[in-house]
């Protein structure tokens, strides 16, 4: 099998090395993180706050959209760069990828194509439109910058080394902040191109420093070549596809979600407020979900061969779990939700009462999501990527049902139905993985103790 982690096997991993090799990419998660908060609560202090704000919510969720076949490539990396061929194969076919990517954006950004996609099929109003517009042009960059640095992020943690990942991510935050707090201070830009221009920005510095950062790791890969007598070991295209489609259906239909959610939004109760409301939650959630969103790399990581590492990294997990969510419930719960959503993100207190529901329902999202990861990186490490797209699949199509449900069938508000639907496809996706890990008996059962 081709499926392989580039460190040696970690014979006796205890919890404090998995803690050690995590953190890193929890820092660097988590710093991400905060960049939803910052970014909004920039927003939420320009002029028509509600209007630039609800444009960023959708011209974000589109660049979530066309960045989704791509983001896969930090698995694909961390599991398969193993020498030179293996490193210039999958470099080719990122930036094949890459390229397929930024045309498909430009075809959408078409005026006709956009307007007919945002006016008449999401259904917003003609000014937040235009700020969509215009927000989503620039953030044109966005999806290929990702798309390189997940690639050289991916080799990094592969080979033992997440320190660099948190020192891009450091990069990133620090050149978002300027862009965000330079614009906001000195230009006339609507609120929504100050965001996309700040995440634009951000990951561009990204994507150099983690190339930079890898440099003397490229060159030894590059020095390195399997022999030739071993066939076997060589990775084909053929098998590259195999591997990497799946991954990328996967990331495809998960962040579907987001122009999804926007789409049924639109038409809800409340429709402006909603997708104004929106990402301000999905980035407090985010900053909780982040533990179990870089619980996933490190767990293909550091997964052997042997039962006991498996139980070792499934006990750590619910750990995480409980721990991620637990703290986001003391915030929902407590007067410190409103502190947040008006003090800290700036909301108006008609919206900051509106998001308080929502982040309620969602406290279980960053137990769910470690929890999840777990699953994920079981199969990434065994080259069995099917049943990820077959569980997402499944995601989707619960909150599609559930939203369409909501929005003809009840007088739900659009943020708080969407919140339950995204609990609802979770549960469900976490739910078949399961099933499917105890009718094949293999290692990605969530019974730390199995």
């Amino acid at each position: 099998m081709i499926f392989c982690a580039l460190h040696p096997e970690t014979p006796e991993l205890t919890r404090r090395k998995i803690v050690l090799f995590w953190l890193p990419l929890f820092a660097s998660w988590l710093m991400m993180g905060l960049e939803g908060p910052f970014i909004a609560a920039i927003i939420a202090r320009v002029a028509e706050a509600k209007f630039n704000l609800a444009a960023y919510g959708v011209a974000f969720s589109l660049g979530m959209l066309f960045e989704s076949p791509i983001i896969m490539m930090l698995s694909a990396a961390n599991a398969l760069v193993r020498d030179r061929r293996t490193y210039l194969k999958l470099r080719r076919f990122n930036v094949a990828l890459n390229m397929a990517i930024t045309l498909a954006m430009l075809i959408v950004l078409l005026p006709p194509v956009f307007f007919w996609l945002t006016r008449n099929l999401i259904g917003l109003p003609p000014e937040v439109a235009r700020l969509t517009h215009q927000a989503t042009f620039i953030l044109l960059p966005w999806p290929a910058a990702i798309g390189f640095r997940r690639f050289y992020q991916g080799i990094l943690i592969g080979n033992g080394m997440p320190r660099r990942v948190a020192h891009g991510t450091v990069v990133r935050l620090a050149s978002m902040a300027a862009t965000a707090l330079l614009l906001y201070l000195f230009s006339s830009l609507p609120g929504a191109c100050v965001g996309t221009a700040a995440l634009s920005a951000g990951v561009i510095m990204e994507a150099l420093a983690s190339r930079l950062m890898a440099g003397p790791l490229l060159r030894r890969i590059l020095d390195s070549q399997i022999p030739a007598s071993e066939p076997g070991d060589s990775l084909r295209y053929r098998q590259l596809a195999f591997f990497y489609f799946p991954l990328a259906m996967t990331s495809v239909l998960a962040l579907a979600v987001h122009p999804l959610m926007s789409f049924f939004l639109g038409k809800s109760r409340l429709p402006i407020e909603s997708l104004a409301v929106l990402p301000v939650v999905n980035a407090l959630v985010f900053i909780f979900r982040s533990a179990g969103l870089s619980f996933q790399e490190a767990a293909i990581a550091l997964l052997g061969h042997g039962r006991e590492n498996d139980r070792r990294i499934a006990s750590f997990a619910w750990l995480l779990a409980l721990v991620a969510s637990g703290i986001l419930l003391l915030i929902a719960f407590s007067p410190a939700v409103i502190c947040w959503f008006h003090g800290v993100s700036g909301l108006p207190m008609e919206l900051a009462r509106l998001a308080v529901l929502p982040i309620r329902i969602l406290v279980v999202m960053p137990a769910l999501t470690v929890l999840l990861s777990f699953q994920r990186s079981h199969l990434v490490k065994k080259g069995k990527t099917r049943p990820i797209t077959v569980a997402t699949a499944i995601e989707v199509a619960v909150i599609a049902g559930f939203l369409l449900l909501a929005v003809a069938r009840t007088d739900l508000v659009g943020v708080t139905a969407a919140a339950l639907a995204a609990v609802s496809g979770r549960l469900c996706a976490i739910a078949y993985l399961q099933l499917k890990a105890r009718q094949e008996k293999h290692a990605l059962t969530l019974d730390p103790g199995a």
